[in-house]
């Protein structure tokens, strides 16, 4: 029998005002359910607000090495778990085991690394033009956080969001995608086992319209740090905006990788595949556009076809190379897409097919899809999929090449793989991405430096990871000091 889960406001698991719930279902096999959480209230969303607005000015108080030592012991709460929350997220979110193992261990390493990390913060000595006089800085905390996280990467997200936020001397609500909240609800379990206070970090589970939008609209709320869609996104930034909060939203991607000539065509092959069909293709930043020269582009392709129909589909849990769609939804939104392609004339060469029959009945499966003859303007090529599909461009040079992955409106990810370092350079120069790559796959970020897009894959305003992540949640006092 499914587990009804709760919400965590000042620090005890509570019911939602409203007592009703809604459903999260195995991916794999839609049958199960996973859990049953609280589907949330405006009422609850003050409750929370409140709750994280009481704990702020103690919480800031603590010394920067005591707040991090309770994300330490968070971190290592979450690595004693590991196997546990490993399956959790296979069956809540459909990755492979190892997909999902890989980002469990990122939040560990995250908390770890904020953890530490709160003993850098501080401020620094300028030099004053008066005599008998000091001038500094100091960082301050903003106040209290909204954090919307999206279902894709529902342990990893959450956990660069707040464990900077908390880090930095705020408190915080969390809100994650109701298609997978468990891995949020694991990292509040360890939060509280590490005896975070009451009221510092506040999780509830809801629809966007119930909970998100007032919890970005709450005058006590001090900034709104989201990931999720660019539609959504926007309207996140918008609000968030008119109440003159702190906000930054990181959305939509797609990402191409440019194939010259001078490549191994082995390695572009195994860079794209990873790219487009690790993680079913669900991330932001996976490469959905393959820019490849002339010159290697049909030995290319019949290459990346035998690639993706050697990809093995399967549940999660038995670690095959891809998983499900999280969910109907997301899996009729990239048949749509398939049927969108091969409407517009691009040439669907392999894949692209739901699969109904067993072991795949109640499962949201659809093979691997790979379409060449994609020209820049069709919609295969311009609009973000979010599923395993790959489009394959043909280009005359490098000039072209380069053009081509620039025209689009979004700016996340982009690579190239060549052994030309001129190419290499100036594809680095001129690419309008937030994250640039030579022979690596779009996807993959390291967890210590700057993540953000371009263009309408995010506000610019705010980079997350690293110091970027507490930069976004500090703000600066000026001092001077006349002795």
């Amino acid at each position: 029998m499914a587990k009804d889960y709760e919400n965590y406001i000042n620090g005890e698991w509570t019911i939602s005002k409203s007592g009703d719930s809604f459903d999260v279902r195995n991916p794999a096999t839609a049958d199960e359910i996973v859990g049953r959480f609280p589907d949330s209230t405006p009422e609850d969303v003050e409750q929370a607000v409140t709750a994280a607005v009481s704990a702020q000015g103690d919480w800031a108080s603590l010394p920067g090495p005591e707040r991090g030592r309770v994300l330490q012991r968070a971190g290592e709460t979450l690595a004693e778990r590991k196997q546990e929350a490993t399956e959790t997220l296979v069956r809540e979110e459909g990755k492979t085991r190892s997909e999902a193992a890989g980002e469990v261990q990122r939040a560990i390493d995250i908390f770890g690394y904020y953890g530490q990390k709160t003993r850098d913060l501080g401020g620094v000595v300028k030099s004053s033009s008066s005599r008998d006089s000091e001038l500094s800085t100091r960082r301050e905390p903003l106040g209290t956080v909204a954090l919307i996280t999206p279902w894709n990467y529902p342990i990893a997200i959450p956990a660069w969001k707040l464990a900077p936020a908390l880090a930095a001397g705020n408190t915080a609500v969390v809100k994650p995608a109701s298609a997978a909240p468990n891995m949020t609800r694991i990292i509040f379990e360890c939060l509280d086992k590490a005896g975070l206070p009451d009221g510092v970090a506040n999780f509830m589970t809801g629809s966007g319209s119930r909970v998100g939008t007032p919890l970005v609209e709450h005058d006590a709320v001090d900034g709104v740090s989201f990931t999720g869609s660019t539609a959504v996104g926007t309207q996140v930034a918008k609000s968030a905006a008119n109440g003159l909060k702190r906000v930054q939203c990181e959305m939509g991607g797609k990402n191409p990788t440019v194939v010259m000539p001078s490549a191994d065509l082995e390695e572009a092959v195994e860079i794209l595949g990873a790219g487009a069909f690790g993680t079913t293709g669900q991330s932001c930043t996976a490469a959905s556009r393959a820019i490849v020269h002339n010159d290697i582009y049909d030995e290319f392709v019949n290459a990346m076809v035998e690639y993706a129909e050697a990809i093995e589909i399967g549940p999660g849990l038995e670690d095959p190379d891809m998983g499900p769609h999280v969910s109907e939804n997301e899996l009729e939104s990239t048949l749509d897409y398939i049927t969108i392609g091969q409407d517009e004339g691009a040439i669907l060469e392999t894949g692209g097919t739901e699969l109904t029959e067993e072991p795949y009945a109640d499962g949201y499966y659809v093979e691997p899809a790979v379409f060449h003859g994609v020209e820049k303007e069709m919609r295969i090529a311009q609009e973000e999929i979010f599923g395993p599909v790959l489009s394959i461009i043909r280009v005359s040079d490098f000039e072209e090449a380069l053009h081509t992955a620039n025209d689009v409106e979004y700016g996340l990810a982009a690579s190239i793989v060549t052994q030309d370092l001129t190419e290499a350079e100036e594809f680095l120069d001129k690419i309008e991405a937030g994250v640039a790559k030579v022979n690596e796959k779009t996807t993959g970020l390291e967890l210590h430096v700057p993540f953000g897009g371009y263009k309408n894959s995010s506000t610019n305003t705010h980079r997350e990871q690293g110091d970027a992540g507490l930069d976004f949640f500090t703000t600066t006092k000026t001092i001077y000091r006349n002795y």
